[in-house]
């Protein structure tokens, strides 16, 4: 459908819901514990697959949604139905496309409230909601883009604005751009849903002159971070805030800036989007006030932030015989024969777990799994080679392999990854997201993890429940779950440039002995196994 932007007008994939095509996409809204049938029809003129991001989908990878790891896409002209099955989640979540960088034009919001006859557990009842999706909108063809990247070995195009629910606000280049606005009531409180749909940028987000107190993140219920004048939120993550309209009868700029923090000049989009937040009856006046939000790069702002997040209630985190996995993320390079890619030092760019840059398969890896087809199975516990993983001669290790293996875990493991942060190539926050999973944060540090030292700064009393955390540049994060939900989930950095390059892999968590620690059995339209 034709949109315009940056006074640019173009043809982009989107949803179109009861005849009205709309970008965000619509809000899907469920109860907690639901089971929704959504189907999707794909009119566009490549395959596309929609993933349930943070949706944990018990038993369920059928309908989990990565293109080549659970399905493969579904083609112009033709439909699926997917069965999106809720358990704990309550609070807010998404869905996006799956399929190379369709998810930049092709995305929505998932409200989950509480079970029917219970309430949220604020000391503040909210008097309404809103929904405030961050995103990017590109002047040129997004999949175009990434293609010709992957095509070059360059860094793809960056975008060219960012979106608040699809309205840039006003800007330079274009004075003409709409705002979202936000109205609101004296005196009354308002929950906010933010979600970043940003492709490749972690954000900085605050509103002008009010403090926010956060309240939920992931689907997940926090212990209230109250009278923050910003947030910090990567490129996977939701977060449940609440604004009380206290201040003077005005307009005020809602903005979101992004953080980048990185060591070598990564390129990123520089620009800012804003909304307005307007008090009800008031006038507009001749200046709107904007929020003083941190600079791109002020990693401490980030930090400060972050480190306040923990789970509503003490949690139940897996503490004996723990399965530990240490998985080096890092950006990396691929030697051209001619030397003349577009990457570093004519290189081809790419990206890797423990030295793996992922592949996508012919085949889908769910199915060759159910079918017992061939499947490498050897995705390494620690990466193949042990360094200085964060020293400056880091970038002796810059060369990956390239392959499609897969982490097998058996059912009921107590699992902990340990994601390490290295200095090869570019060394940045990564946002690693587990599909099928909410984890518990334990710990996040600078330099290298040690297995001595690194365990005593644990927070396994109040550790947020999350799908999606960043790993600090140069730095570790070490994540907890128990492995009780069987099936083939991807994992991957929320960076769409990361993926695409390959900083991606798949953990198969084997089925149980019990009926209810199986996969549920395939959908209908499933094909029979070719071998049976």
């Amino acid at each position: 459908m034709p949109f315009t932007r940056m006074c640019t007008t173009k043809s982009m994939l989107t949803v179109e819901h009861e005849g009205n095509p709309s970008w965000p996409g619509p809000t899907i809204h469920v109860h907690k514990g639901d089971r929704a049938l959504i189907q999707v029809h794909n009119s566009g003129d490549y395959g596309v697959t929609i993933h349930w991001h943070g949706v944990k989908q018990p038993r369920n990878p059928w309908y989990d949604g990565p293109e080549y790891v659970t399905q493969m896409p579904i083609q112009p002209g033709q439909s699926l139905t997917y069965e999106v099955i809720f358990s704990d989640e309550e609070g807010t979540l998404w869905w996006h496309a799956h399929s190379d960088w369709s998810r930049a034009t092709v995305h929505g919001a998932i409200v989950i409230k509480p079970p029917r006859e219970t309430s949220y557990p604020y000391h503040t009842r909210p008097d309404d909601e809103h929904v405030l999706v961050l995103g990017e909108w590109y002047n040129g063809d997004v999949m175009k883009n990434i293609e010709y990247a992957m095509k070059t070995g360059g860094d793809p195009n960056i975008s060219d604005a960012y979106a608040i629910n699809g309205l840039l606000g006003p800007s330079d280049a274009c004075p003409t751009d709409e705002s979202y606005t936000l109205s609101v009531k004296y005196g009354k409180t308002y929950l906010l849903r933010i979600v970043n749909a940003v492709m490749n940028e972690e954000m900085f987000f605050g509103i002008a002159d009010h403090k926010i107190t956060v309240v939920g993140q992931d689907g997940a219920y926090i212990t209230p971070i109250t009278d923050v004048e910003y947030i910090m939120i990567t490129p996977g993550q939701t977060m449940d805030v609440l604004l009380t309209a206290n201040q003077a009868p005005s307009y005020y700029y809602i903005v979101a800036t992004p953080f980048m923090d990185d060591s070598r000049g990564a390129p990123f989009d520089k620009n800012h989007t804003s909304a307005i937040l307007m008090y009800t009856g008031a006038t507009r006046p001749t200046t709107i006030p904007s929020p003083s939000l941190p600079d791109s790069g002020d990693r401490d702002a980030a930090s400060n932030f972050t480190s306040q997040i923990k789970s509503l209630n003490p949690a139940d985190v897996p503490t004996d015989d723990i399965k530990r996995i240490l998985i080096a993320v890092s950006v990396k390079q691929i030697l051209c024969p001619e030397h003349n890619c577009s990457g570093p030092q004519n290189n081809r760019l790419a990206a890797s777990l423990n030295n793996i840059s992922f592949q996508n398969p012919t085949t889908d890896i769910l199915y060759s799994y159910y079918c017992n087809l061939p499947l490498d199975k050897d995705f390494p516990n620690m990466p193949p080679v042990q360094y200085n993983y964060t020293g400056s001669d880091a970038d002796k290790y810059k060369i990956p392999s390239e392959g499609t293996k897969a982490l097998m875990i058996d059912y009921g493991a107590n699992v902990e990854i340990v994601f390490q942060g290295t200095n090869v190539g570019n060394a940045e926050n990564h946002p690693m997201h587990l599909h099928g999973y909410s984890f518990f944060l334990v710990g996040t540090g600078d330099g290298n993890w040690d297995p001595d030292t690194s365990p005593g700064t644990y927070n396994t009393t109040y550790p947020p429940a999350v799908n999606t955390i960043g790993v600090p540049k140069n730095g570790w994060a070490a994540i907890r779950f128990k492995a009780d939900n069987p099936g083939v989930w991807f994992m991957h950095c929320h960076l769409e440039r990361h993926s695409s390059w390959g900083m991606s892999g798949v953990i198969i968590v084997k089925d149980g002995e019990g009926p209810d620690q199986k996969i549920l059995p395939p959908p209908r339209h499933f094909l029979n196994c070719r071998h049976k």
